[in-house]
């Protein structure tokens, strides 16, 4: 019998539901709960006792083609590092993640309008390369055209071309992936069932 990630399936399920709610980010009045600030003047809602703001803005996609990679991406990679790692360890760096590309795109993205899995796909795509290429015990490696598409696909997004980006929140949740990975390139798994 295949197990299934509950966990991974539980944030693609919460992405699913909040772009149904929200009509794919069109709806302000949904919005206006789930984005980091709602007056945009510093983390007022945040102190004042609204901490989910530091972590729904990932939940928040703007598009079907923003959802759909999204959710491609998390599934593979979420899956993944779950089955690898467990999901207590995917719980912990997709809040790490999340919070801190959230925290770094609202303080120098200049807005409060941005959402998506990206900065935690970002992240952990960082975090499956190093691991694959230091650790052999982690049993997967990231195909090199792979790493070379997201990479060029990150270059794109900071020239403008493609439009307004979370960028900020790509680079908070590349780097953190690729120190995390680093810092865990000893750690031994557990053999998997496949």
């Amino acid at each position: 019998m295949k197990q299934y990630p509950p966990l991974t399936i539980t944030l693609i399920a919460i992405c699913l539901a909040v772009a149904l709610l929200s009509q794919l980010g069109a709806s302000g009045a949904v919005l206006s709960y789930l984005t980091i600030s709602e007056s945009g003047q510093g983390l007022t809602e945040v102190a004042s006792g609204q901490v989910w703001r530091l972590l729904t803005p990932i939940f928040i996609h703007f598009g079907l083609l923003h959802l759909v990679f999204n959710m491609m991406w998390l599934w593979d990679l979420g899956r993944l590092i779950e089955t690898r790692s467990g999901a207590w360890f995917l719980g912990g760096f997709t809040l790490a993640t999340g919070i801190a590309s959230n925290l770094a795109q609202y303080y120098f993205g200049g807005s409060t309008m941005f959402g998506g899995m990206s900065g935690v796909v970002y992240g952990l795509l960082a975090y499956v390369w190093m691991q694959g290429r230091y650790n052999p015990r982690f049993g997967y490696a990231l195909h090199k055209s792979t790493a070379v598409m997201m990479l060029v696909w990150f270059v794109l997004c900071w020239t403008g071309l493609l439009g307004p980006i979370a960028n900020w929140a790509h680079t908070t949740g590349l780097l953190i992936g690729l120190a995390w990975g680093y810092l865990e390139r000893n750690k031994r798994y557990a053999s998997v069932a496949r």
